[in-house]
């Protein structure tokens, strides 16, 4: 092995070790994370800087997908190439996605429904969702217009019930936003360096879409139980604005209402998932896992990822021509406020309806909440507190 690529190895090697570590380390949701990043990349390591490191979270904030996971794979191909990428990936979501995994596999037999430990997993996710609704609809419907897309999410979700019904939504508010905010601008835009061709882009984002069309065609024509798994978390991942937390809808539609599970295993999966450290995005090897052990788990977690994985890499190279089209800025615009709406829906049906029970689920819910919201403790914490309160609440 030659000095370069000596060197090489030891790029690639520091960027799995130091992604293991946030994934490790990384609690408290996408924003959260995104500090985590800064303070490792940008002011510690010094492998971005700070211009280049917001252009890069303004870019994943603009695309659909996990944003968090999008800067760091983004960053690990920065500082090493595609391989580094796929590192970053690999160290940031492999430590929460094997314990899902394995919770998943561990719960397998048990009487969920009967279980209190799990019902108060359901009732941390109330309090989590509560918390996300709150944060996002101030950040995402600050005026009337905005707020107005919201409830026309909100409305349009409930009253249609279907797996197609939050990509019409999603595709309506971006059309309303397109028109009402095509002209809003913003000053002092940073550059964005990105080693990637156009070339290259091109690929990764015509397999992206190639994806997106191909994939339910082979379920229709094919038995195959896998890519009927494969296809499902794909979409999934591929149409979620807003996070982590916006992909629950998606997922609800494709997996409790298509049969793939009941809602009880779903809901605890979800209420686990607040205690790991990394992305939220982990919930799908916990469901990949329900449906089929360990080769579902795996399967879940390439699938939901790959779209932001070439959605990052395909699109950063372009990325100074898009953010100066205020067309897009308005379409993306009107998108985000319908991602409050999607929320909403979400925590009323499944959250709410199958979680607050009995008044004391209510008072259970509210303390729980109090404690993330304004005594600001760690999700974890709320997690633990919510898991053994439900037991104790189960004996009474």
């Amino acid at each position: 092995m030659n000095g370069k690529n000596l060197n090489h190895f030891k790029t690639l090697s520091e960027v799995l070790l130091i992604s293991t570590r946030l994934g490790l380390t990384s609690f408290g949701g996408p924003t959260a994370h995104l500090g985590y990043f800064r303070n490792e990349y940008v002011e510690r390591r010094k492998w971005i800087d700070e211009k280049s490191y917001a252009d890069l979270v303004a870019l994943c904030q603009f695309l659909p997908g996990p944003a968090s996971s999008q800067v760091g794979i983004g960053i690990g191909v920065m500082r090493a190439g595609v391989l580094g990428g796929i590192l970053a990936f690999i160290g940031f979501t492999l430590p929460s996605a094997l314990v899902m995994i394995l919770f998943a596999i561990l719960l397998e037999g048990f009487q969920l429904g009967n279980s209190g430990w799990i019902h108060g997993l359901k009732i941390v996710a109330v309090a989590i969702v509560a918390q996300a609704i709150l944060g996002m609809a101030l950040n995402l419907t600050p005026d009337i217009k905005r707020k107005a897309i919201a409830l026309f999410a909100l409305v349009g979700t409930l009253m249609w019930q279907s797996v197609f019904s939050q990509i019409v939504v999603i595709l309506l508010s971006g059309l309303v936003g397109y028109f009402i905010y095509k002209q809003h601008k913003e000053s002092n835009e940073p550059t964005t360096y990105f080693p990637v061709s156009r070339r290259f882009g091109i690929i990764c984002l015509t397999f992206f879409f190639g994806l997106l069309i191909i994939l339910p065609i082979l379920r229709e024509v094919s038995s195959l139980h896998w890519i009927a798994i494969f296809d499902s978390f794909y979409r999934s991942g591929s149409l979620v604005f807003g996070g982590g937390h916006v992909v629950l809808p998606l997922l609800e539609r494709e997996f409790v209402t298509g049969g793939w599970m009941d809602e009880e295993a779903f809901l605890a999966g979800y209420g686990a998932a607040q205690a790991m450290p990394g992305p939220l995005f982990t919930f799908a090897p916990y469901l990949g896992a329900v449906i089929n052990g360990w080769l579902g788990g795996i399967l879940a977690t390439i699938a939901i990822f790959l779209p932001a994985f070439l959605l990052i890499v395909g699109t950063l190279p372009f990325w100074d021509t898009l953010r100066h089209n205020p067309n897009i800025k308005g379409a993306l615009l009107g998108m985000n406020a319908a991602v409050v709406g999607l929320l909403l829906a979400a925590f009323y049906q499944p959250i709410w309806t199958s979680s607050i029970l009995v008044p004391m689920d209510f008072a259970f819910a509210a303390i729980l909440f109090s404690m993330l919201a304004f005594w600001k403790l760690p999700p974890w914490i709320i997690v633990v507190t919510g898991t053994v309160g439900g037991f104790l609440i189960s004996l009474l």
